[in-house]
């Protein structure tokens, strides 16, 4: 474990649900199956679903549906799931409505991937040291390569106003990998993004 959290964990979309919930112990849950190993180990991804599931539960258990595991893991991927129909998903929704769930509430509150990753890295602190070991590596990788594309650009440059091929005056060559995240809109130097953790989707 990490310790305590940073910072006011219900300023983020997961810390938030998690009260509003009343999933006390599922903060230090989902830190232990990211931070663990073997096979206590999760990707994020998993655990967005797993944390979306754990809503669907409350939901259908506030309604007086007892929720099953198996049956909340089947109306999970109907509610979710890329394979299915659009009738069936749609008639799935009208059997929950008339049951008392508020389907569009509650499709609002399921979690991305990047939002589980926000809230523990940010609100809760945690670290993977592998992945941070990784980072760095890749990091180092990067600033290799940018160094190397701009000598081999200068001296491309250098070679050519030399032999009179090309006019130009004092320069710099600068090479700036940025990546721009479709989702948020966001646009970040590669380094920065990877040193930080990622954008800032759903926080």
């Amino acid at each position: 474990m990490s310790g305590p959290e940073t910072r006011d964990p219900t300023r983020c979309k997961v810390g938030r649900l998690i009260a509003e919930y009343d999933l006390e112990d599922m903060g230090e849950e989902l830190e232990r199956r990211w931070t663990g190993t073997g096979d206590e180990r999760a990707s994020l991804r998993v655990l967005a679903d797993e944390f979306n599931r754990r809503l669907l539960a409350v939901a259908l258990d506030e309604v007086g549906r007892n929720p099953v595991a198996q049956d909340v893991t089947a109306t999970y991927e109907v509610l979710t799931g890329d394979d299915v129909s659009e009738g069936v998903r749609t008639q799935k929704r009208l059997e929950l409505s008339r049951d008392g769930v508020d389907v569009e509430a509650l499709l609002e509150d399921f979690v991305s991937h990047q939002a589980v990753h926000t809230y523990l890295r940010e609100y809760r602190g945690a670290r993977r040291e592998d992945d941070a070991d990784q980072i760095e590596r890749d990091v180092e990788t990067l600033r290799r390569l940018q160094a190397r594309v701009a000598s081999v650009t200068a001296d491309a440059v250098e070679r050519s106003a030399t032999t009179g091929r090309i006019d130009v005056g004092a320069h710099d060559v600068l090479v700036n990998v940025r990546v721009f995240c479709q989702d948020c809109g966001a646009d970040y130097d590669a380094v920065e993004l990877l040193t930080r953790g990622g954008c800032d989707c759903e926080p």
